[in-house]
């Protein structure tokens, strides 16, 4: 299929974030390469300067998903190019690379500075993270969003995506704005803010940055509903997702007006996700009868790779399985990760 002029071999894509290519690789070795979960990989998100990110902790679960804070740690421009870039452009799909600002002006140099990259096939821009002021004051307003894309958009001719919050009065007042002002695509939801108390400590915030963003199957029917929201204000692709753990999840999205689904927190949960939900989303047509709801292009390429994303499953199930780190838990440390007296 095509999205915004990249090939996409199914429909399914990493949330910004959630995936780290580079750590897989590692852990599991070549066998990601030779069957990589996602048909497009989304970098995790680029500063001009590099960023530590907020104080810990940064995650809290939730009985429906996760709350993290985690504040956009990164390496900054000169140390993406000269670290991350090379290899990220060794994975076997298209390289969207995540950028925000604090300015306009640090957006543009982003985007110039990837638009002149062969390896970059498209541009997020993250206008909607609810971790930093920056990110809300960009996305929330029609009129600032309009001006940011007049300003980013002549530094390149890659597709721009532009990924709404869902923290503002109307998300599709907001992608509308962005369709105006030269955006290619949108994509949504972002996380929603959210806030948690210590357990031990009630009047005391857990997550270090206060509050954080809320992720997991919790939002999926608010993101349905804002896809939706958007699909019936404009005509550029959509890239739906939130709280996406399975095919007919998926199907739903496309349902709603999506083009693409992104996969997120699932994969924190399941790093096979990304294979698994395109194959069950693929076997919906054939054996249920149901249309993909996302139009014809859509349909004629579930159809085209539904056998070969079923095989990408099956073989990654063995090889990355079989390469899987052994952890040992802790005998004070619940299964989740966190010590037992802190588990919700």
């Amino acid at each position: 299929m095509n999205f915004c002029g990249i090939e996409l071999a199914h429909p399914i894509i990493n949330a910004s974030g959630t995936f780290d290519a580079i750590a897989a690789w590692r852990a599991f070795g070549d066998a990601l390469l030779r069957h990589f979960p996602f048909a497009a990989f989304v970098s995790k998100t680029v500063t001009v300067e590099p960023r530590e990110g907020n104080p810990p902790p940064r995650l809290y679960e939730l009985p429906g998903g996760m709350l993290n804070s985690i504040g956009l740690p990164n390496k900054g421009l000169e140390g993406y190019l000269a670290h991350d870039l090379p290899e990220l452009a060794r994975l076997p799909v298209p390289l969207i690379v995540n950028v925000m600002g604090f300015t306009h002006e640090q957006v543009a140099t982003l985007v110039e500075a990837f638009g002149d990259r062969d390896e970059v096939a498209g541009l997020e821009l993250n206008v909607s993270c609810p971790n930093v002021e920056t990110g809300m004051i960009m996305g929330a307003d029609p009129h600032e969003t309009g001006a940011l894309l007049d300003a980013v958009r002549p530094h390149t001719r890659k597709p721009l995506i532009v990924k709404l919050t869902p923290n503002c009065t109307s998300p599709a007042d907001v992608a509308a704005a962005a369709e105006a002002h030269g955006a290619d695509a949108v994509s949504l939801v972002n996380t929603l803010r959210g806030m948690a108390f210590h357990p031990r400590r009630p009047s005391e915030p857990w997550l270090g940055g206060g509050t954080g963003g809320m992720s997991g199957p919790a939002i999926r029917a608010i993101a349905l509903a804002q896809v939706a929201e958007v699909r019936a204000r404009v005509g550029i692709p959509i890239v739906g997702m939130g709280g996406v753990q399975n095919g007919r999840h998926a199907h739903d999205m496309l349902a709603a007006g999506a083009d693409v689904v992104a996969v997120g927190t699932e994969s924190f949960r399941d790093p096979l996700a990304g294979a698994r939900v395109a194959a069950e989303l693929a076997e919906i047509p054939a054996n249920r009868g149901i249309s993909t709801g996302s139009g014809p292009s859509a349909r004629k390429a579930l159809a085209h790779n539904a056998k070969k994303v079923l095989q990408i499953r099956d073989t990654l199930s063995t090889d990355l399985q079989a390469s899987r780190p052994q952890v040992e838990v802790q005998p004070n440390w619940g299964t989740s990760g966190c010590p037992r007296g802190f588990q919700m």
